[in-house]
């Protein structure tokens, strides 16, 4: 029964232990595709979450917005786009506009309340969107989310791996020494010669008195 256990509690931690590194290898390949504005970005999508400044119908705040970027002659008067706005100190904040003039050779587009972006700091238009799975994403792709959530189990899941693997390494492995039916250990205890025991009682009282002649 013990080994049925233990072999079912191998399985569930492996199958947990699969799942977090899967998670720690997918954030960890989101923080490295971030671009110049600290948005994920994978070829022409991004991963835009959407922050308390934005006012929409559409969107609220924590949603995850799977953005496709298009180019200028793509684009139409009417279209909701998110553009990248970067104020004085070089903060980037995400901005959501209707375009209302396509401005093909300047390779720039202006909102219909006046605000004009250059093409390089146009995101794209929407293609899909998760409610709320923003909020999160933003916690776990901060610095301190990413070492208390990532960083700090992942180091704790190693030292714990190796700790196990000395002790595997020092004594043998857990099965070889536990589950040892006591009638086993009293026969391979009688198996030994009484001559062979006698010598080694012998040997240990010896080695004792010379030691403590040295003393």
């Amino acid at each position: 029964m013990k080994k049925v256990f233990k072999v079912i509690k191998k399985i569930i931690l492996g199958i947990l232990g699969v799942i977090f590194f899967g998670f720690a290898i997918i954030m960890t390949i989101l923080l490295l595709g971030m671009n110049d504005y600290g948005v994920s970005q994978f070829g022409n999508t991004s991963l835009v979450i959407i922050p308390s400044d934005i006012s929409s119908d559409n969107y609220t705040k924590g949603d995850l917005v799977v953005v496709e970027s298009k180019k200028i002659g793509q684009l139409n008067v009417g279209d909701e786009i998110f553009t990248y706005k970067l104020d004085g100190s070089g903060a980037v904040y995400i901005q959501l506009g209707e375009i209302g003039e396509v401005h093909t050779d300047e390779d720039a587009v202006t909102f219909v309340n006046g605000d004009t972006y250059s093409m390089k700091f146009v995101a794209g238009i929407a293609t899909d969107k998760y409610s709320n799975l923003g909020t999160y994403m933003s916690i776990i792709e901060s610095k301190w989310g990413f070492l208390f959530i990532v960083l700090v189990p992942s180091f704790l899941m190693f030292v714990w791996e190796f700790y196990a693997l000395v002790i595997e390494i020092k004594y043998g492995k857990e099965e070889d020494y536990v589950d040892v039916p006591v009638e086993v250990v009293k026969e391979k205890i009688a198996e030994i010669p009484v001559e062979k025991m006698e010598e080694a009682l012998k040997e240990e009282e010896e080695k004792s008195l010379k030691e403590e002649e040295k003393e």
